[in-house]
């Protein structure tokens, strides 16, 4: 990206005009009688015409009289701007400049220059001539050495392209072209050309592979903030018809189709021809307005912005988070069969590194909901995201924009406030939450008591006989509604092998919203198992919790512990096991809601507290406020009997 200031250091053998170049660019005239050696001059950016010019530019000039000051010198550069005037100053480039800068391990831009071209100021009939012979000279060095970003020929006493001389040394660091095009195949860099393909694809707004007039003027106008002109259009339509002709280099390729518009191989074979032609500032126009540095990787502050996210508090998608998922689902759903099947996601997904690894990691799509094919719906779609952003933002950041959401990502997404710990009965829990829409849940139980299955559940899908372990932890996430028709996600998580260490995990427990331990209520030795793990780990007797019988369509049978169910629920002052199958589904319903209820009122929740303490914030805070309307109710009654009995007491005396 554009520095704030730039070193461009002059070097050459004596007498070639280094310091003549200097005061001609400065003066704007030459000037006859010099000292050897100027100090370092700055020119500020408003000396430059160019609106991509760095704030400040120093023009370093040197001097061969002392090697070490030199070499410091070069050592301090940002870009070399090498000069010659006559044959014998060109034959040291090669022999001697060139292999002074690999020798010092210099891997800068070198701006070539022929000073002392007077002629041309003076548009001379030798001009022609001249150029075939300077072109001669160039060539071999642009071919032989890669650091040579550009040739160009001046004069300081004429003026001829002094300023256009300084303007490629600015362009060097600025827009460099060692990125982005390689002069010796005389290609676009692999890197490039995938950055470009990227931006294509999310140019191409209706999906038709083809860039219409439209949608290449939307580009123009987000890379440039202008329109483009309808004669440069035009112009750009018949140079790729032009080259794409029988004979020509792209013979066979179609680089525009009429009444269509710019293919993806005519954008690219644009891009080279800027590149070819010395016009690479437009192309890095265009990767910059998609947020591309100089190393065509995507800015780390546009994919993972600064968000200061509390410890108690939570992100979730804002509502233009979702708004911009429902369009992308909708605009990939190509079919309009409500689902998006392999294909349209792999094109979803073409633009991004592909699936995040937690999706991965959780099975997607079959950890959300899926139609009867297989494929995410529009529900899953936007659970899934909130699943994403509740577990780790910056995942939804990095893929909002790469999915080319056109704003700052973090106005996709918004922080709730933070959650504060109250005290009751001389213990704390955690105070209830109302700008909370995605709630954890963590399902703990012993093995083959059915969490998998409750997981199934909840994403609608039918119960399976067979068993098969959990190796590795699951996710499932789906969206409910409560009553008075709020709408919210909840986030099951089992863990399988690695239950245990979840849950002596403190900062994991954090992320934790309510606990739902299970039990197979069929098999005598499942519930004692919770026993043990609320007896050992003390730190979940302050998270709510849902205690929750499974298999309950099996027969009930008598727990092998030293304390059952019932017993153990009301001596933590505890709701009893709610009895739950998975072939139930007004169970699971009731036990889903249960479950976010407990998440949005964690104090009535809470191990240990008793039933006289247990009273609901809400209904507290409405007992408060109907006790203060009586309390105003009575002193305005009292205040109107005073003013009533008043005058009665002036009479009687």
């Amino acid at each position: 990206m554009t520095k704030e200031t730039i070193r461009v250091v002059l070097c050459g053998d004596d007498g070639v005009g280094k310091t003549s170049l200097i005061v001609s660019l400065v003066k704007g005239r030459f000037i006859s009688n010099l000292q050897d050696v100027l100090s370092p001059v700055t020119i500020p950016r408003d000396f430059s015409s160019s609106p991509y010019s760095p704030k400040n530019t120093i023009l370093v000039d040197t001097s061969n009289v002392n090697p070490s000051t030199l070499q410091r010198e070069l050592k301090n550069a940002d870009v070399i701007w090498l000069i010659y005037s006559d044959h014998e100053s060109y034959e040291r480039v090669s022999l001697y400049w060139m292999m002074t800068f690999r020798s010092l391990g210099l891997n800068l831009p070198v701006i070539l220059c022929k000073n002392k071209c007077d002629e041309y100021g003076e548009h001379s009939a030798s001009a022609t001539a001249d150029t075939k012979v300077e072109d001669e000279e160039f060539i071999p060095i642009l071919m032989e050495y890669k650091e040579v970003d550009t040739c160009i020929k001046t004069s300081a006493r004429t003026q001829f392209d002094v300023n256009q001389a300084f303007y490629l040394c600015q362009r060097s660091i600025t827009h460099p072209i060692a990125p982005l095009f390689d002069a010796r195949v005389g290609e676009l860099k692999p890197l490039v050309v995938q950055a470009l393909k990227r931006i294509f694809l999310l140019s191409d707004k209706d999906q038709d592979n083809y860039l219409s007039d439209e949608e290449v003027t939307a580009l123009q106008r987000k890379c440039f903030s202008r329109s483009i002109d309808i004669n440069e259009l035009n112009f750009i339509k018949r140079t790729l018809l032009d080259i794409s002709l029988p004979s020509q280099e792209y013979d066979g390729c179609v680089l525009y189709e009429p009444e269509k518009g710019v293919t993806k191989d005519g954008f690219l074979v644009l891009n080279k021809i800027y590149a070819e032609k010395g016009r690479h500032e437009t192309t890095w126009g265009i990767l910059r307005a998609f947020q591309y540095t100089d190393s065509l990787s995507i800015m780390d502050k546009a994919l993972y912005p600064k968000f200061n996210v509390p410890e108690t508090s939570s992100t979730e998608l804002s509502p233009k988070g979702y708004r911009f998922l429902v369009d992308l689902f909708l605009r990939f759903d190509r079919d309009n069969d409500g689902g998006l099947n392999e294909h349209e996601l792999a094109l979803l997904f073409r633009c991004t590194p592909g699936l995040p690894k937690l999706w991965s990691e959780s099975n997607f799509p079959y950890s959300t909901v899926v139609n009867y094919r297989g494929c995410i719906t529009l529900q899953g779609w936007l659970a899934q995201w909130s699943m994403t952003t509740f577990l780790d933002y910056k995942i939804t950041t990095a893929y909002l924009v790469y999915f080319g959401f056109e704003e700052d990502a973090r106005v996709a997404l918004q922080i709730t406030k933070p959650r504060r710990m109250r005290r009751r009965a001389g213990r704390l829990y955690r105070s209830s939450v109302a700008d909370r829409k995605v709630f954890n849940c963590f399902i703990v139980g012993n093995p083959k008591s059915g969490k998998s299955s409750l997981l199934e559940s909840f994403l609608g899908r039918p119960f399976a006989e067979t068993y098969s372990p959990t190796l590795r932890p699951q996710m499932a996430v789906n969206s409910l509604e409560l009553k008075g028709g709020k709408q919210y996600y909840l986030i099951l998580q089992e863990f399988g092998g690695q239950e245990n260490a979840i849950l002596e995990n403190r900062d994991k427990l954090k992320k934790c919203d309510v606990m739902c331990l299970v039990y197979d209520s069929s098999d005598p030795e499942s519930f004692s198992y919770l026993v043990e793990l609320v007896n050992t780990y003390e730190s979940l007797q302050d998270l709510p919790i849902v205690f929750v019988a499974l298999k309950a369509d099996l027969d009930k049978v008598q727990q092998r512990c030293y304390i059952q169910p019932d017993e153990f629920t009301e001596l933590l002052f505890m709701d009893h096991p709610l009895h739950i199958s998975s072939t139930w589904p007004s169970s699971l319903n009731e036990l889903f809601i249960k479950i976010t209820e407990a998440a949005l009122i964690p104090g009535i929740n809470t191990p240990g507290f008793p039933p006289e303490s247990k009273v609901n914030e809400a209904d507290y805070k409405q007992a408060i406020m109907i006790v203060g309307s009586t309390i105003g109710f009575i002193s305005l009654l009292t205040f109107t009997m005073v003013k009533l009995l008043k005058p009665f007491k002036y009479r009687r005396q």
